[in-house]
């Protein structure tokens, strides 16, 4: 099982070049990937700094050579599909195959989605991820692409070059396993960042036995053939390690293939401290 950081996007202290040093500093400290939030307006403070993670993605691809690099999670239905591909193609050149994307309906509670007069409905947003997640898939292998949908539209269309990856970028589909619709998206692309809770303010963990019952419900292996990624986490590590430890051993017993430690915003030197100590392996 592999360990990566998910790091917030923005926050009242947060600089870009804060970002930039986190994502940095994660690999020499062990940590096998990075991935940002993916707000266009940060979800905690009165009109907090925000940062755009795909910016921060390719200062962080110039500065290391190793680690995993994308978003947990974009909003797919408030971005253009090919606009996005094209971002992550660009990583995925200047990172040389470590890009990858995540997508899902978006947080209900993002502000960016109703102050520029994005579609906050759940149904419409929905179908908006349905349809653009084919076409970002398509796109993001290299293929011409012919679509025409309620809400996207592709003529034949090729994205060049190519992808570094073969036989695409990975794409994960973020969402709440209480919702059947997220494990039919993400039977579609290469991975899941799967939450319990429909209800973003609260938390629950998964216990060992569910994502051994997750796993059982998805692909065995994506289109690369590489097992299909089940990414656990998405909180901060507990003060007990020792229990911590022994926990995150179950979940890779279970079949996860990513533990996801949180990083929110706060004091930098707090932040910077919380990656330096490196993964629980």
């Amino acid at each position: 099982m592999r360990h990566g950081l998910e790091i917030c996007c923005g926050g009242a202290s947060v600089t870009v070049s804060d970002l930039v040093a986190l994502g940095e500093l994660a690999e020499r400290a062990g940590w096998d990937g990075v991935f940002l939030e993916d707000y266009l307006i940060h979800h905690a403070g009165e009109d907090p700094p925000t940062w755009d993670p795909w910016l921060v993605l390719a200062a962080v691809a110039g500065h290391t050579e190793r680690i995993r690099l994308g978003t947990t999670v974009t909003a797919l239905p408030r971005r253009r599909p090919a606009k996005l591909a094209r971002e992550v193609l660009t990583l995925d050149h200047l990172s040389r195959g470590r890009a990858g994307v995540a997508v899902g309906v978006g947080d209900p509670a993002d502000r960016g989605l109703a102050a520029f007069g994005e579609p906050t409905d759940l149904k419409t947003r929905a179908a908006m991820l349905d349809e653009g997640l084919d076409l970002l898939v398509g796109l993001l292998g290299g293929e011409r692409v012919t679509h025409r949908g309620a809400h996207y539209r592709a003529d034949g269309v090729a994205l060049r070059p190519g992808p570094v990856q073969s036989p695409r970028v990975p794409v994960w589909v973020g969402g709440s396993t209480q919702a059947a619709a997220v494990l039919r998206r993400a039977a579609r692309a290469d991975g899941i960042v799967p939450y319990k809770l429909t209800d973003t303010t609260g938390w629950s963990d998964f216990t060992a036995e569910e994502v051994r019952d997750l796993v059982a419900a998805l692909p065995a292996a994506r289109a690369d053939g590489q097992p299909f990624d089940v990414a656990i986490g998405g909180r901060q590590r507990r003060p007990d390690e020792r229990a911590e430890r022994a926990y995150l051993a179950d979940l890779a017993a279970a079949g996860a293939t990513w533990w996801l430690e949180y990083v929110p915003a706060g004091d930098p030197a707090e932040m910077l401290a919380a990656v330096a100590r490196g993964p629980l392996r």
